[in-house]
Formats: C-alpha cells, structure tokens, sequence
C-alpha cells in the first residue's frame, strides 16, 4: 500500500469558530494507482490534498506512507518525505523565473544533496521524459503554458517520487494543451508511476482510473472510472 488514512479530520480554529474540513477520511492507495479526487470549492479536497501531500498535517487520524506513520512526523521528517517521497505539479507551475528549464528540474536534487554532475544528468533525463530537453536553456518566460508545466512535470520526476501529485494540472491551460499534458501524465502511469490528480473538470478527472468525490469533509464516492474498468478488464483504450 503506498498511502493508508484512517478518520483523517482536519479542524481549522478561525477566531471563535471552529471549521471542520475533514470529517473522518478513510482512503487507501496501492502501488500504480491512478486517482482523481473532485469536490466542489470548500468540499475539503484541498486539505485532503495537502495533508496527501505533507504540506498540511492531520488533527487526527492515522496517515501512512510506503510504510511510514507521517501522522507521527516531525517538521524535518515531513520535509524529507516531500523531498524524496512526492512529486509535486503545481496549477501556476511554481517556476523560478529566472533560472532555465534545466536548473528549475534539478531543484529537488539540490536540496536531497546529489552532486552537480548527477544532478545534470537526471534532470537531463527527467526533461528528455517529458519531451523539452531542446529547451534546457530556456528560461520559464520563453516558453509557453504547455512548456512550463513539462518542465513542472521533469522536476516532479527527477527524484523518482513513490507519487505524483498533481494540483489542476490543465487549470492555466487551453484545451488542447491540457490534453496533451493529460497525455504525458497517462503515460507516466504506464510507466508505472502512481498518479494522485486533483481536479474540478469532470473530463479531465475521466484519465483516472478511480474518481474519488469528497463533499462536506467526507468521501461521498469512490468509483472506477470507465478507462478503470477497461484496465481491470484486461483491455485496451479505444482509438480515437
């Protein structure tokens, strides 16, 4: 199992109030996973994401990753888990604006301490993987929207995370962009990556092959998708 949450609830104390966004969360994740979680604004999914993700961290409940008890982490043990556990894809992209494509990828190899020379290489590989190395040396204001969010996507990958977490992918993006973003991420999962999507377009949510709904705090649905069920079935996507 990659992620095990049980009665995850997350209270927010808000002057005198007290905001429930979590009621009670139970979600298991397996290895090769591809999941989408949808929810209207203020459902909670947010904070599901968050807390998925080691940005936010539970009231109560039990959370684990690959076996480990993050609902007992500390600030640093949650920094590394993030670092080398998770790759994260971002809406705004989250790019420094003044560094090329090469040196945003290999970021999260500069903080886990690899050394120059396996840092250029790995982020070499991770922007061949999604099809930019041609633009290495661009910087983010000489790419296009598409562009930016492969180079998002190579440095989510670079440290060759258990996950990839992916905030409205397609959310900045036109429609025919977004579906080739959706395409690099569906074959990222062929691969064998686990793909953890949170979105708000039905469409978009329709690549995985579970859709999880969370409304007031609680998971209202968890269902194959019809891609899911063509999978567990044993065949292949039809042509289009």
């Amino acid at each position: 199992m990659v992620i095990k949450m049980e009665n995850i609830t997350k209270e927010y104390v808000m002057g005198q109030e007290v905001v429930m966004a979590l009621r009670g969360v139970n979600l298991t994740i397996k290895p090769n996973d591809y999941v989408a979680i949808m929810g209207p604004s203020g459902s909670g999914k947010s904070t599901l994401m968050n807390i998925l993700g080691c940005l936010d961290t539970p009231t109560k409940g039990y959370y684990e990753l690959n076996g480990k008890p993050v609902s007992e982490m500390s600030d640093d043990d949650l920094a590394e888990v993030r670092n080398s556990e998770i790759g994260f894809v971002f809406q705004n992209f989250n790019l420094l604006s003044r560094s090329d494509s090469l040196h945003n990828t290999e970021l999260p190899l500069i903080y886990a301490g690899f050394s120059k020379k396996e840092r250029i290489e790995r982020a070499v590989m991770s922007l061949e993987a999604v099809g930019l190395k041609a633009r290495m040396h661009h910087r983010p204001t000489e790419l296009s929207g598409g562009q930016k969010q492969r180079v998002a996507i190579a440095r989510a990958l670079v440290n060759n995370p258990s996950i990839l977490l992916a905030d409205e992918p397609t959310g900045n993006l036109d429609s025919k962009t977004g579906e080739e973003i959706m395409e690099i991420i569906d074959r990222l999962h062929e691969q064998g990556n686990t793909i953890i999507l949170v979105t708000h377009e039905s469409f978009i949510a329709e690549h995985a092959h579970r859709i999880v709904f969370i409304r007031d705090g609680i998971i209202a649905s968890d269902d194959m998708t019809e891609s899911g069920k063509r999978r567990m079935a044993g065949n292949p996507a039809p042509v289009s």
